[in-house]
C-alpha cells in the first residue's frame, strides 16, 4: 500500500483538533496536536488518542495523566504551535484538575493514565476520563489536509413534514390524548 495513498483516503475524514497536554519529567506543560482522538466508552468513562512514536508526549504520557484539549475554530495559531511551527504568542495555559490546559478550547477532557498499546509508528494511548469542560465554542476542524470550520447551523427537521416551523403542525399546535374506552 502506498503510504501517500493511505494518508490521502484517512485525511477524507472529517476529525476535530486536538491539544494533547501533559507535563514534561522537569513538570513544565507539554503539548502535541493530533487528530487522532476517540470517545472509546462511557461506562467506564475512556478516551483514546494516538500519537507518533516520535512525539516528545509520547515519553511524557507513560502512566502519567494528560488532558485532551479540543481546540475552538480560533485557535488555527495553537493547533500550528504544537505541531512544530512555534506561534510568536505562546499559548496560555491554565491549570486542570490533573494536566495542564490550554486557555480558549472548546471542550477539554482531563483523563487519568488507563492503558498504552502498540500501534505501529504510533502509540495508542488510553485515558480514564476525570473530568470535562465543555464551553459555547466551535470546534476547529481537519479535512482534506486543511483546516475548515463549521459552516451554518441548520435544524434537522428542515426537510420533513414534521417540522414544528414548516411541517404539518405549526409550534402553536395543541394535541389533545385520545380517550381511551
Amino acid at each position: 500500500m502506498d503510504s501517500r495513498e493511505l494518508r490521502n483516503a484517512f485525511g477524507q475524514f472529517a476529525t476535530g483538533v486536538t491539544v494533547v497536554t501533559c507535563t514534561s519529567e522537569e513538570g513544565r506543560p507539554h503539548g502535541a496536536t493530533v487528530n487522532a482522538f476517540t470517545a472509546v466508552s462511557l461506562e467506564p468513562a475512556l478516551a483514546q488518542v494516538t500519537l507518533g512514536r516520535t512525539s516528545k508526549a509520547c515519553q511524557y504520557l507513560d502512566g502519567k495523566p494528560f488532558a485532551i484539549n479540543v481546540l475552538a475554530d480560533n485557535q488555527l495559531d495553537v493547533a500550528w504551535h504544537f505541531a512544530g511551527r512555534p506561534a510568536d504568542r505562546v499559548p496560555g495555559w491554565v491549570d486542570g484538575p490533573i494536566a495542564p490546559l490550554l486557555e480558549g478550547a472548546a471542550t477539554t477532557i482531563s483523563c487519568r493514565p488507563w492503558r498504552t498499546y502498540d500501534g505501529g509508528d504510533h502509540l495508542i494511548v488510553i485515558g480514564e476520563v476525570a473530568a470535562v469542560e465543555i464551553t459555547a465554542r466551535d470546534p476547529l476542524l481537519f479535512h482534506g489536509g486543511r483546516f475548515r470550520n463549521l459552516g451554518p447551523v441548520e435544524t434537522h427537521w428542515s426537510g420533513s413534514l414534521d417540522c414544528p416551523e414548516r411541517g404539518w403542525f405549526d409550534a402553536a399546535a395543541v394535541f389533545t390524548p385520545l380517550a381511551l374506552a
